[in-house]
Order: structure tokens, then C-alpha cells, then sequence
């Protein structure tokens, strides 16, 4: 009998030799090459990417507009900077730990979450995670088209009356920049981790130099002069807790990030990437972007005593056409980078991992696009009871997934993972627990998302609001802890690759 060991890394060509024998060990429901760990030896994301994808996220429109509304709030410069700092801290520690998790496993989330919830069970947080993703993936996009909108008719006249013509509820210069915004994301994403990568890489440095621009440009127009406190300032006890709630909720921002960030670091080079990456990319470009926010708001507020409601608002005061596309542009590339690591990638991978036998990553990334698109986004926009129960209530279950996730990883295995056994639909299996589902999961999950709605929905739990990503963390994490079995009995693998016997 011969056998030929074989390593399965997601080389395609090698799933090709295999494709009409599948190697023992592993169920074709569970596997495909998109799906299968990284190799040490040939992971690109290194410190400046990791880098890359903060310096292009941190500075999404959305959040310029969460963070210019602490102006509104009451908070002063120095305030809204506590904010930015007390948050990245928080941020820095928990992307650190999900981002760990990748670089030893190699797996991407929906593959992580079998761990904690089993090889079917998995499908329950890696499809909330990405129902949510592609609602926004289509508002991020609507969104987008809006500034492109403006750019058109900058450069075309002609074309503003299409701006008044009205199809399903979007202009007929609506539907043409969205669907030009459309292609270009889903052309970007079909080509890979590897395509996205590059992309954030170039995307950073634009990104970066537009803002700093656009805070040259206040600081000109308003003789360098900032009003640093805003009229309704708020003091004391009042004043504190406005700072620890900003600093919660920027962190219940990412609560979708945090979850899933093991997709990108699977390919990171080194725990050193990661780290340093997060270091540069959390806490300093953080603190960079609330120094943004500070000249931006404050700037406006000396000119003409206006409180913007996000860069773009800065952006259409500029007198130059020139200057105005080049701008939006600008906004363009960073809001197209935006939506491919936070709202493609995890759609793309729980779209696989649903039906790995037929969809690799790109067709998922063409069907996750699709229903972007179908589901009319700028309806949704426009809907205030979508936004809050649908997006909100389905954001309120990813605290509770990741505080079972990370106790499972960190607490109870203390990171010994059986990864071939991850792609095993054996019932004697370590991760089938009882048919593919693990219960003590569900059990966490359930009464951790109630808790975690309530938080949501309860008007008379709205002061206990701005901590609920915390608290439901927390809360999913000691259910899940409690109620485990700790027996320890865990193969210890790095993730590099899976190794199966072929015979032939």
C-alpha cells in the first residue's frame, strides 16, 4: 500500500489533483481551499498592512460622524481625545487576542467558531455576523454613491437632471454610481485576501494625506483658530460619564471587527505583525484621528459657528473643482476600502462556509454582492425600524458570540486546538459534540443575547446602553465558562497545514 502525504493550504492547483477524491479525515461539507488553514510559509500580512487596514477604518466616514456627535454631546477637544484614547486601549487588547487566534490556527472565523459551537453549530454566529455585513456592505455603498453623485456632476453638468428622475426609490444617477461602486468592490474582492490586501496598502497613504489636507485647509480658512469647547459643554459627573459611554460604544463599533479580525491575521507573518500593526494602527492613528476630528469640528465651528456632520460636509465647501475631485475621490477610495475588510470579507467566508462544496470564496463574494444589492440598501437607509431592529438587534448578539468564543480559545482550551479535526464531520470528533452542534453554547448564547437585547430595546435599560457590548461580552463569557467541561483533552496543533494520507 502506498500512501502520499499531501498538504492542504488552500493551493488550488492542489485541490484541482484532488478534486474528485477527497482526502479521509476530512467531509466536503466542511472543506474547501478558501476554507483550509494558512501555511506559515508564504503569509504576507505583515506590520504595515495590518497597519494598512486601521489607517483606512478608523477613518470611515460613520465614524467621523459618531465622533464630531460627541461635539454635540457636550464634550470638548481634550474630552473627545480621552475618548479616542480609552477606547483604542480597549480595542488594542481584545483585536490582539482574536488576532492571535488566526496566526496560530490559520482558519478564518466561520472555521474558529467550530471550535466553541461545533462543526454545524459554527453557522449561527459566522451568519449573523455576516447577515450583518452585507446589509451594511449595501448602505456603505449608498452612501458612497452619494459623493460620487457630487462628483459626476462636478465633472458632467449634463448629468444633474438625471439626479431628479426617481427609479425605486434612487435616482437614475443614483442607480449609475452605485452600480459603478458595485463592480469596482466586487471585481477588488473576487480576486482575494491577496487583491484586498493590496489594496488597504494602497488605500492607507491617500487616506491619511486627505485628512491631513483637509485639516490644512480648515486651519487656513479659519485662521488658525479652533473652538475647542463646545457651546453646550458638559461638566462633572454628567461630563465622565458621557467619556466612559463614547469610549464604550467606539469599541461596540468595532464589536463586529473584533470578531472576525482572524480572517485577515491568518496571513499575518508574525505575532510581532499583529502587535505592532495593532499598536501603530489602534491607540496612535486613534489618537491621530481624534486630532482630525478636533481641527475638523473645531475649525468649522470659528469659520461660520456650523457643527458639521462629517468630512464630506468640508468637502463640498471646497471653492476649486479641481481640489473638490480630488477629494472626493479620495473619500471614494476609503469608503471602498472600508466596506471590503469590514463588510465583504466576513460575508464572503460565512457564505462559504455554508456550502463549501459550490461556493468558493469569489462566487460567495458575487453572491453576498448580489444581495447587497437586491435588498434595495437605500431603502433600508431610509427605514429608522430597520436600522434599529434588524442591524440592532443582530449587532446585539455579537458581544455575547464573542465572549463565548473567546473563553472557549483562551480560557478553557488555553489555545490547544485540534485543527484537522475542525474539518471533520466524525461524531467522535472533538468539535461534532452532539450532532455537529455543541449545546453548551446555545445555552450561553441564549440567555447572554436576551440579556444583550434587553440592553438594545428597553427604554428603561438606556443609561445601562452605551456599556451593553461589554456587558453581553461578559456575560457570554462567564455563562460559557460555567457551564463547560474543562477536561483539557485537546491536540495541540499550530494551523500550519493539515496533513492526510491519499491512497492510491
Amino acid at each position: 500500500m502506498n500512501e502520499t502525504i499531501y498538504e492542504i493550504d488552500g493551493d488550488r492547483s492542489l485541490v484541482g489533483a484532488l478534486e474528485n477524491r477527497m482526502p479521509p479525515g476530512v467531509s466536503p461539507t466542511l472543506y474547501n481551499a478558501d476554507l483550509a488553514p494558512t501555511k506559515r510559509v508564504g503569509r504576507t500580512w505583515n506590520t504595515y498592512n495590518i497597519f494598512a487596514l486601521w489607517a483606512n477604518d478608523t477613518h470611515s466616514l460613520g465614524n467621523y460622524a459618531f465622533a464630531i456627535g460627541l461635539f454635540a454631546l457636550g464634550l470638548g477637544a481634550w474630552q473627545i481625545l480621552l475618548v479616542m484614547l480609552l477606547g483604542s486601549v480597549f480595542l488594542f487588547l481584545l483585536l490582539n487576542l482574536s488576532g492571535y487566534m488566526g496566526l496560530k490556527t490559520g482558519v478564518p472565523f466561520p472555521v474558529m467558531s467550530r471550535i466553541s459551537f461545533g462543526v454545524r453549530g459554527a453557522q449561527i454566529p459566522s451568519l449573523i455576523r455576516g447577515g450583518v455585513a452585507i446589509v451594511w456592505f449595501g448602505i456603505q455603498t449608498y452612501l458612497a454613491s452619494m459623493v460620487l453623485d457630487v462628483l459626476l456632476i462636478a465633472l458632467a453638468p449634463g448629468l444633474a437632471p438625471l439626479a431628479d428622475q426617481m427609479v425605486l426609490g434612487l435616482s437614475v444617477l443614483g442607480w449609475i454610481s452605485f452600480s459603478i461602486l458595485w463592480v469596482v468592490q466586487v471585481v477588488i474582492a473576487c480576486y482575494g485576501m491577496e487583491s484586498i490586501r493590496r489594496y488597504e496598502a494602497f488605500a492607507g497613504p491617500v487616506i491619511l494625506f486627505t485628512f491631513l489636507a483637509l485639516a490644512a485647509w480648515v486651519l487656513y480658512r479659519s485662521g488658525g483658530q479652533l473652538q475647542l469647547t463646545p457651546p453646550n459643554a458638559v461638566t462633572g459627573g454628567t461630563m465622565w460619564l458621557q467619556i466612559l459611554g463614547g469610549a464604550s460604544l467606539w469599541v461596540a463599533i468595532y464589536g463586529t471587527f473584533v470578531l472576525n479580525f482572524c480572517d485577515f491575521t491568518r496571513g499575518a507573518t508574525s505575532r510581532r505583525a499583529i502587535s505592532v500593526g495593532n499598536f501603530w494602527g489602534i491607540p496612535i492613528n486613534m489618537l491621530f484621528f481624534g486630532v482630525m476630528v478636533v481641527i475638523l469640528a473645531g475649525g468649522q465651528l470659528s469659520i461660520d459657528g456650523r457643527l458639521i456632520q462629517s468630512p464630506t460636509d468640508i468637502v463640498q465647501s471646497i471653492p476649486n473643482t479641481l481640489f473638490l475631485v480630488l477629494a472626493s475621490l479620495s473619500l471614494l477610495i476609503l469608503t471602498i476600502a472600508v466596506n471590503l475588510m469590514a463588510n465583504f470579507v466576513a460575508p464572503a467566508f460565512a457564505l462559504a462556509n455554508l456550502m463549501p462544496k459550490y461556493l468558493s470564496f469569489r462566487r460567495a463574494v458575487v453572491v453576498s454582492g448580489v444581495i447587497g444589492f437586491v435588498i434595495l440598501p437605500w431603502n433600508l437607509y431610509n427605514s429608522p425600524i430597520v436600522i434599529l431592529y434588524f442591524l440592532g438587534g443582530l449587532g446585539a448578539l455579537l458581544g455575547p458570540l464573542f465572549g463565548i468564543v473567546m473563553a472557549d480559545y483562551w480560557l478553557i482550551r488555553r489555545q490547544r486546538i485540534d485543527v484537522p479535526a475542525l474539518y471533520s464531520a466524525d461524531p467522535n470528533g472533538p468539535y461534532f459534540y452532539r450532532n455537529g452542534v455543541n449545546p453548551k453554547a446555545i445555552q450561553a448564547l441564549v440567555p447572554s443575547a436576551i440579556i444583550s437585547l434587553l440592553f438594545a430595546f428597553l427604554p428603561a435599560l438606556a443609561p445601562l446602553s452605551h456599556f451593553s457590548w461589554f456587558i453581553a461580552a461578559g456575560l457570554g463569557a462567564l455563562f460559557y465558562y460555567a457551564i463547560a467541561p474543562k477536561n483539557g483533552s485537546y491536540v495541540d496543533q499550530d494551523g500550519e497545514a493539515i496533513a492526510v494520507a491519499v491512497r492510491h
